[in-house]
């Protein structure tokens, strides 16, 4: 629990200190958000806004998890895990992705940033690094990083090894290309709002450091009553969930409207990641639909409009995502962001109490 503790602090502590400085940094570069013309014209007053802040996000989860390492090293000897640095690599590779893409848009003094085709090429090359290092590198606890297949809750529910090992390994990739594809966009997606992104997704990361808190304590092998689970160190997939949450909570001081900075797609790429990461490590990658419901439910509403307007040249909604809909239905953006967050947070609720419920129903109990 100490290291816990360790890595929630040092978490708060570097976003708290941290945002600010690159906030004076980024109006020294001059680096401001760009923002979309066909958008609500009450977003044009934040143009100019520091953008960026997802540096900070992500270098407060990693020297959070770093220091509860140390700190773990120091008094009992144990060592990173490969379960932890893999699932960092998803949210920091991504984060460098987005860094890129960021870049582009401040250099270009516009909103569009990498290319459609190039941000794919990237994802596509960092996913697949995850991928086949996730399935070949040995863990410290003897379970693997991730299993070969789809899964609902532990055990897959279709494996990707009924053709062979070798197979499995594309299908895997395959699998988590689009898994990571479907999660770095959908919480880009959800990054509109003053404060939507961050808060939606400390929410969603307190989830997956509950869910990987219990995957812990009933670890196989631990002796605990009743069913226990083959996961791949969660007290380190714990300490990086609860400080991505913490994060996102420390960013949320300086992000809530009036925003004095954004994460842009450098937090909003590496949140994705880190996000469809911890699916693929807790072996929970279709109960995270549930998880990150508001997520889903942002990218349906973009996926629907452009669908539906491709085939009737008629709009669905107001204006796509879903967030902007209410806006121009003449609900503040304050209303919208607090209302969006209570629903993620009883999505978070119902995942938590399907993962429970699961587990009592294997046990027994």
């Amino acid at each position: 629990m100490i290291s816990l503790i360790i890595g929630i602090v040092v978490s708060l502590v570097v976003t708290i200190v941290g945002t600010p400085l690159l906030i004076r940094l980024v109006h020294k570069l001059n680096y401001g958000q760009y923002i979309r013309q066909d958008g609500p014209k009450s977003h044009l007053v934040k143009r100019g806004t520091p953008t960026l802040g997802g540096v900070v996000i992500n270098l407060a989860v990693v020297l959070g998890w770093g220091s509860s390492a140390l700190y773990r090293f120091i008094t009992r000897g144990e060592v990173p895990s490969w379960s932890a640095l893999l699932v960092l690599f998803a949210m920091l590779s991504m984060g460098m992705l987005g860094f890129i893409d960021d870049f582009a848009k401040v250099r270009k003094k516009q909103s569009e940033g990498l290319t459609v085709k190039g941000k794919f090429i990237g994802q596509f090359i960092l996913a697949t690094i995850y991928a086949v290092l996730a399935l070949i590198l040995p863990t410290n606890s003897g379970f693997p990083s991730a299993q070969a297949g789809m899964s609902f809750i532990e055990e897959p529910f279709f494996s990707f090894e009924f053709a062979g090992k070798a197979v499995a390994i594309v299908l895997f990739v395959i699998w988590v290309n689009f898994l990571m594809t479907a999660w770095t966009n959908a919480i880009n997606l959800t990054d509109g709002l003053d404060g939507l992104a961050a808060g939606s997704s400390m929410i969603a990361f307190m989830g997956y450091a509950v869910i990987t808190f219990w995957e812990f304590y009933h670890l196989k092998g631990l002796g605990h009553e009743g069913f226990a689970y083959a996961v791949s160190d969660p007290l380190d997939l714990t300490i990086i969930a609860a400080c991505a949450a913490m994060a996102c909570f420390g960013f949320l001081w300086y992000n809530s409207n009036p925003a004095s900075i954004f994460m842009g797609d450098t937090g909003s790429l590496a949140l994705g990641g880190l996000f469809a990461a911890m699916s693929i490590a807790t072996h929970t990658e279709f109960l995270a639909i549930i998880l990150g419901g508001l997520f889903v439910i942002e990218t349906m509403s973009d996926v629907i409009q452009v669908g539906y307007f491709k085939m009737t040249r008629k709009r669905v909604f107001k204006m796509a995502p879903i967030h902007h809909h209410f806006e121009l239905k003449g609900w503040p953006e304050v209303k919208v962001v607090i209302r969006f967050w209570m629903i993620e947070l009883l999505f978070v609720l119902i995942a938590l109490v399907i993962f429970y419920g699961d587990w009592v129903s294997r046990s027994g109990l």
